[in-house]
């Protein structure tokens, strides 16, 4: 080996023995940064070296270089390290502070509206009540027909439908549901059929174009009235206490004969609010002895069966229990509202 190139190799060792003592003695990110400037810096040793390959002969000059490169890059990559460390070391000791309470990360909730369909399923499963759910999206027939409401009859007025197109529509109740069940097996049958439904309502207090409904059917031998009323009372009373009231009138409903609707006495306690429209009384839905012509359309020989049927909505149960006095609120995703439940 060449003298020139010798003296090089001396030199890169002594550097590397020199720096290696010098980096494990750094105490501080301030110790790492000097020895930044003492080796890499225009003026330092290594930059030194490298003003030397001029003189070396043409075949020892890529060796010398090589060696150099090296070198340079192993001091910078220890450097950039031991600051890191002493980066990470000092950041997590200067941030923590064990004397400061933890932090309060926000957590999400059950929606007030899920709390209370959960609570309904829950007290009509107490009464063995089975729950099928069934397609937002239904047929004419299932959704209308078969509930013995025709193409022309008036009651269909009132559900005011979104049509899909063809024979499909979004359900304006859950009563198709029913009649699912109902052509799938035989009595007896005791359900509730809770989920979304759709009509063309103008939002105010107590109306929403979407909405939810729970919707009960009960059919076996010897089913009455009196069987309808006692549920309808029971669940009240579960979901509202002994000082609810409930009222029967008498009403019309294309697949129930006799019908009724009923209501709940409202949270205003009889004083009057816009809720109840200020007749102290909340209304919930319809309910009745199944007409004869339904069991026609799936086949149940109404001699032999009677049954029951009821609806509610999720909502106005919901504004009731918690005394919410529009029904607005309740999709208005405001978290003031729903941080309460």
């Amino acid at each position: 080996m060449a003298e020139k190139l010798q003296t090089i190799v001396t030199q890169i060792s002594q550097i590397t023995a020199e720096f290696q003592r010098e980096l494990a003695g750094a105490e501080s990110r301030n110790d790492a940064e000097q020895l930044k400037l003492k080796y890499l810096s225009r003026k330092g040793p290594i930059q030194n070296l490298f003003g030397l390959l001029g003189t070396l002969d043409n075949q020892d000059r890529p060796q010398a270089g090589a060696e150099l490169n090296r070198l340079k890059a192993d001091v910078q990559k220890a450097i950039d390290a031991k600051i890191e460390s002493f980066y990470v070391e000092t950041a997590s000791i200067e941030s923590f502070d064990p004397s400061l309470p933890g932090q309060d990360w926000p957590v999400g909730g059950i929606h007030p509206l899920m709390v209370v369909m959960d609570e309904i399923k829950q007290v009509f499963a107490g009464m063995g009540f089975r729950i099928e759910e069934g397609n937002e999206i239904e047929t004419d027939y299932h959704n209308f027909e078969a509930l013995n409401i025709p193409p022309h009859h008036p009651s269909r007025d009132m559900h005011d439908t979104f049509y899909l197109g063809g024979k499909y529509l979004l359900r304006t109740h859950t009563s198709p549901v029913q009649i699912h069940v109902m052509e799938s097996q035989k009595p007896p049958i005791r359900m509730i059929a809770p989920g979304k439904c759709y009509r063309k309502d103008t939002p105010d207090a107590s109306h929403s174009p979407m909405f939810h409904q729970v919707e009960g059917l009960c059919v076996d031998k010897g089913v009455s009235f009196a069987d309808l009323k006692g549920v309808v009372q029971a669940f009240a009373l579960k979901m509202f206490g002994r000082d609810v009231k409930v009222r029967f009138r008498p009403g019309f409903f294309p697949f129930t004969e006799p019908s009724a609707e009923y209501d709940f006495s409202c949270f205003c306690k009889g004083k009057g609010c816009r809720v109840c429209k200020n007749t102290g009384w909340l209304e919930i839905s319809g309910a009745g002895m199944v007409d004869p012509a339904v069991f026609g359309f799936v086949d149940y020989d109404p001699k032999i069966y009677s049954g029951y049927a009821f609806g509610m909505g999720v909502e106005r149960i919901a504004m009731l229990k918690y005394e919410i006095p529009d029904i607005r609120i309740i999709y208005e995703n405001d978290l003031r509202f729903l941080e309460q439940f």
